[in-house]
């Protein structure tokens, strides 16, 4: 199964939608740059702007990498990649194949269970299920991004309440939060008693640990005006939870 999943074909057919998705991506970069020499815009500004980018997207993009090392060892580097690198989303990738794999009888996520149905599945499931942002968005983003952008004053000026959308939003990302949180210490703590314990604490400290290194980010991009560490904020927190991981 592992000479399937990292096949010639496979890697063929994940390498030309990547490649022509980075072609789109530069083409849009040039029209740019164009657009911005036709209404005036300094040829040193945009260079540098093009430089910071380029310096600012390196470390980001680390956690995409991370992501792709993560999976490959059950699903082939391919898929991974091709995942990761357009339109997908670590968070989602990992949970989703891990549930898909569950429903064909694998069991835990890994490459010597793995076998052709399963992998199809799985593939499958994480395809579908990933473009309905895109799709929704062609027909309501627009009336959405009125809303949003008028939401915070009304006619007077004064502040709005937080809406539904808002408190739903917020609790269902504590939820899911809460979810793995407990699922770690589901797996830690046994049911044959209170201070009986079957597993180990690492997935719980590497929670932890990555909370925090969040936290300090938020406070330095939010209280110290150091806006730019917000695009190093995830991959600065699974670098060093990881770390953190090999540590314990």
């Amino acid at each position: 199964m592992t000479a399937l999943l990292n096949s010639p074909a496979l890697y063929a057919i994940c390498g030309i939608i990547i490649a022509f998705v980075a072609i789109v991506a530069v083409i849009f970069m040039v029209r740019a740059y164009k657009a911005g020499i036709a209404v005036g815009m300094d040829k040193s500004m945009l260079k540098r702007t093009i430089t910071s980018s380029v310096t600012f997207s390196i470390l980001p993009s680390v956690g995409i990498l991370l992501g792709v090392i993560a999976l490959s060892g059950s699903l082939g580097t391919p898929w991974p990649w091709l995942r990761l690198s357009v339109i997908g989303a670590l968070h989602y990738e990992t949970q989703v194949a891990q549930a898909a794999a569950e429903q064909v009888g694998i069991g835990a996520l890994s490459m010597s269970n793995m076998t052709p149905v399963g992998f199809a599945t799985i593939a499958l499931l994480m395809s579908i299920c990933i473009p309905w942002g895109m799709v929704l968005s062609f027909f309501f983003n627009k009336s959405y991004l009125k809303k949003i952008q008028g939401k915070n004053k009304d006619e007077a000026g004064t502040e709005k309440k937080a809406g539904f959308g808002d408190a739903a939003m917020t609790a269902m990302f504590v939820g899911l939060v809460s979810a793995y949180i407990g699922s770690y210490i589901g797996s830690f703590v046994s049911g044959e008693g209170l201070f009986s314990f079957k597993g180990d604490l690492t997935a719980i400290i590497v929670a932890v640990v990555s909370a925090i290194v969040m936290a300090v980010f938020t406070y330095f991009a939010e209280k110290k005006h150091m806006i730019w560490l917000e695009s190093f904020s995830i991959a600065g927190s699974m670098l060093i939870g990881m770390l953190a991981a090999i540590f314990i």
